[in-house]
């Protein structure tokens, strides 16, 4: 059965990453068609808007997005366009996977792990900013909900229960912050309770970040707030060579938009260089949430088999392709 996405192709070297990914998503004839909309620089400059209601109406009636890097114009008063995504569609929980990969920069070999993390609450929601009239004093609210831990951590354990992951390492500073950090663990073991096939073990966010870089292998599924999120993600990020392998899925109840996590790279667009994987991984993520987990391990495999064949890998990854033949290079594999 036939599904559409809304495809945004975005900024930068983004139309060439998603043009390569597309095609690969083609060869593994898993009847995906899509609806092109636009998003970011390129809106803008078409329709004076950065998200047009077309691309919202797109996104909320196919439920699922795959999502090049875009660019918010610097210096203008524009707010970030992925941040009001996650807004619009209330996207609560950001998934994030560090894979090792051959022949890449990286310091570790053997990491396999996902970081869910809470994406609409915590330090990030902006309420109670204020800086005292002397500016010797400012202050943030932190909030957490119930409702949203909650949700938050029932995610991470559908989503291990779905990938047949086997355990959940619950990431949180409760022993300082007792309120909210405290509310988030409680809840947590709660949720914990009802999956006793997965096991659960809970660990303090600086901690955390130790055993990360000494022994990242013990990890398999991260669950935590906003804020420890943001920074673990990218700390995971760099144990397997950075964002050019880092790929980002935004999940809400009603839909969810996937994406590399890089940026729009504008200094290389249009040279045919750019490294299509964290977009790929995206729609490997794409593939698994809409049930398509074979395809999505297909994929997955293919392009380990084309980094370890060194042959096509973009200058990024110490090779002589193109953002093409590296995409053939997937589809060969695919096909083999």
């Amino acid at each position: 059965m036939s599904q559409t996405i809304a495809v945004i192709k975005g900024d930068g070297i983004g139309p060439e990453i998603m043009d390569a990914t597309l095609e690969v998503l083609n060869a593994l004839g898993v009847g995906l068609q899509y609806d092109f909309v636009d998003a970011g620089l390129s809106a803008y400059e078409k329709t004076g808007e950065l998200l047009p209601e077309a691309t919202l109406a797109a996104i909320i009636k196919h439920k699922v997005a795959l999502k090049s890097p875009l660019t918010t114009p610097v210096g203008e008063g524009f707010s970030s366009i992925n941040v009001a995504l996650r807004r619009k569609f209330d996207l609560y929980a950001n998934v994030r996977p560090a894979i090792s990969f051959p022949n890449t920069k990286s310091r570790y070999s053997n990491i396999d792990l996902i970081t869910v993390r809470e994406n609409t609450e915590g330090a990030y929601i902006g309420e109670g900013q204020s800086i005292s009239e002397d500016g010797e004093t400012a202050l943030l609210t932190q909030k957490i909900t119930r409702k949203g831990s909650e949700r938050i951590v029932r995610y991470a354990f559908e989503l291990a229960k779905n990938l047949g992951r086997k355990k959940i390492t619950v990431v949180h500073k409760a022993n300082i912050l007792k309120s909210t950090s405290g509310l988030f663990l409680k809840v947590a073991r709660e949720v914990a309770a009802e999956y006793p096939q997965i096991e659960c073990n809970e660990m303090i966010v600086d901690n955390t970040c130790m055993q990360l870089v000494m022994k990242p292998e013990q990890f398999d599924v991260i669950v935590t707030t906003n804020l420890f999120g943001d920074i673990i993600s990218d700390l995971c990020a760099g144990l397997v060579g950075g964002l050019g392998l880092a790929p980002g899925a935004n999940i809400g109840k009603d839909c969810a938009i996937f994406e590399a996590v890089h940026g729009s790279a504008p200094d290389i667009a249009g040279k045919g260089v750019a490294n299509p994987c964290a977009l790929l991984l995206g729609a490997v993520q794409m593939l698994e949430h809409i049930g398509q987990v074979d395809a999505g391990r297909r994929l997955k495999q293919a392009i380990i088999d084309t980094m370890n064949d060194k042959d096509h890998l973009t200058p990024d990854l110490g090779g002589s392709g193109t953002t093409q033949t590296f995409a053939a290079a997937i589809i060969k594999h695919i096909k083999a």
